[in-house]
């Protein structure tokens, strides 16, 4: 089988099986966040914590909650691995005090970036209890944010966007966990361990020492995957035979990261009230996604096996690595710093263009409206008229709002690679230097402000500046948006929803994908065009 039809099989494949999921999927997220029934389970979850779920909140105090929320599970987190040692089933691991608070941040805000070697710095019981539990509230908090934001812009005449908590609970009890429940049968049977095992030293035919390691491993895959997280078990990730054993797997796993984000434009058009809405966003995603992949394929088919599993190869490996950076999820079968330049590029790119194609669990589908008001914004000064969007006026408020959650990542990725490379201590953390060690650098603060989590393999960063730089571009990276999505979608919320005339601007054509495209293209060229050509475009030039 050549090349190019290996690759347009799997491309059809993945394709195909997203198409059929897509409207069952999506139908099920609907009706999950608009029943106003509460299960038995549910109940009781809302009376332990205090909550009425019949009160919803404004945009400010659903925000509150999702911020109080995080903080309480960062802290609590960076405790559970500082203490681990005084816990069951610690097999001895341990991490410094900057170490533990990058993770403790970086599970929680779903970058799941991992400074620390998983078998080495976190034990059986932080790895279940600690890693896996973030692992559904941090994907559950990203699908409460979208929901609440479409119903910004479906409702009128009201500042209430839903209650963060009965979003959260529902999101987490009815979606994730019994997905992921399935997911970690499937990889079970796949062939991925889920045990107890302490790890057992053994001799290899070489008369060397080998420790193999156990653990729960299938559970933390299942919604490391489902939820876009990316953290790996293991310090290798998904190329990891235990957490990623064969083809079947690895397949698997792509359809996994992919599922929710792409299904939620359909319920994103079911609760606005217009299906063509969300057949025109999933285009989109569709658009950059596969062309992303399309274009990594090519470059890595024609490439070495440096960096990859014989088990996977040049194809998968680049269809996992256009996967894992398209979404929020920064798991990795392979090395991205063994990929070719443009290929290594194009993850860059993958990441930069705000992680919308099709984006993490909730995180994607807000991105990529962040994408459109500024869009209708463009269009309508391009055309002189008023802009709209679902009968909601895009003013001055919206585009600085929009403009706030869609800067605030080259902000924190162009400045921090800057002070980064200045600083003889971060920048001796480098494996080489010219464009690909800009390409190091660039890569890691790229991966921690849009909460990816990938890196490439080559920096050393596991030390206290970079831990706790990366943990503030988390931060500010998964938050801010937050909140300016927040605000906006309790702004058209308060508006009254204007009728479509003959001068409202339709967002549901083909001729809008295709502007909305042209504008994220466009936006993330001028902003990171510079920096690309310095490292990976100069890198293969050379």
């Amino acid at each position: 089988m050549t090349p190019a039809l290996s690759a347009g099989l799997a491309i059809g494949t993945i394709a195909a099986v997203l198409a059929i999921i897509h409207v069952p999927l999506g139908s099920w997220l609907y009706r999950v966040f608009t029943s106003p029934k509460h299960t038995r389970v549910e109940r009781l979850v809302y009376r332990l914590v205090g909550v009425n779920p019949e009160v919803e909140q404004r945009w400010s105090v659903y925000l509150l909650a999702v911020l109080a929320f995080s903080t309480v599970s960062i802290i609590g987190l960076w405790l559970l691995i500082l203490l681990q040692g005084f816990l069951p089933f610690s097999q001895g691991r341990s991490m410094n005090v900057d170490t533990a608070f990058n993770a403790a941040v970086s599970f929680v805000t779903n970058t799941n970036w991992q400074s620390h070697a998983g078998e080495a710095g976190a034990g059986y019981l932080v790895q279940a209890i600690g890693l896996t539990v973030q692992n559904f509230l941090s994907a559950g908090v990203g699908l409460a944010v979208a929901i609440a934001v479409v119903r910004g812009l479906a409702r009128e005449g009201t500042d209430r966007l839903g209650n963060f908590w009965v979003d959260l609970v529902r999101g987490t009890l009815r979606v994730l966990l019994p997905l992921a429940a399935v997911a970690a049968i499937m990889l079970v049977a796949g062939g991925v361990i889920q045990n107890l095992t302490e790890p057992t030293t053994i001799t290899s035919l070489t008369g060397g020492d080998q420790v193999i390691q156990g653990g729960l491993v299938a559970s933390q895959e299942a919604i490391k995957e489902l939820g876009t997280n990316g953290g790996g078990f293991f310090n290798a990730n998904s190329a990891h035979p235990f957490e990623n054993p064969n083809g079947w797997t690895n397949l698997l796993e792509i359809l996994l990261l992919l599922a929710i984000p792409s299904a939620l434009p359909y319920t994103y058009g079911r609760m606005v009230g217009d299906r063509r809405q969300g057949a025109a966003m999933v285009s989109v995603m569709a658009v950059l996604g596969f062309g992303a992949m399309a274009t990594m394929m090519w470059l890595e088919s024609v490439g070495s096996m440096e960096g990859k599993e014989q088990r996977f190869g040049p194809i998968w490996s680049a269809i996992f690595a256009s996967a894992t950076t398209g979404t929020s999820t920064g798991a990795v079968n392979s090395l991205h710093e063994s990929f070719q330049p443009l290929a290594g590029g194009v993850a860059l790119l993958n990441m930069m263009l705000g992680e919308l194609s099709p984006g993490g669990v909730g995180t994607g589908l807000y991105s990529m409206l962040v994408m459109v008001v500024l869009a209708v914004f463009i269009a309508g000064l391009m055309v002189g008229r008023t802009p709209e969007f679902l009968g909601k006026s895009i003013g001055s408020r919206e585009v600085t709002l929009a403009a706030l959650a869609m800067l605030i990542a080259p902000v924190l990725v162009l400045l921090g690679t800057g002070v980064a490379l200045l600083l003889p201590v971060s920048a001796g953390a480098l494996s080489t230097t010219g464009p690909h060690g800009l390409s190091e650098m660039l890569y890691a603060f790229t991966s921690a402000a849009n909460n990816n989590g990938s890196a490439f393999a080559g920096l050393s960063a596991d030390q206290p500046f970079l831990n706790i730089a990366l943990a503030f571009c988390m931060l500010l990276g998964r938050f801010v948006p937050i909140a300016a999505m927040l605000a906006l979608a309790g702004g058209l919320a308060s508006q009254q929803r204007r009728p479509v005339t003959a001068g409202t601007m339709p967002t549901h054509t083909a001729s809008f994908a295709g502007l909305l495209i042209a504008v994220i293209l466009i936006l993330a060229g001028l902003t990171y065009f510079p920096s690309l050509a310095l490292g990976s475009i100069a890198e293969a030039l050379s």
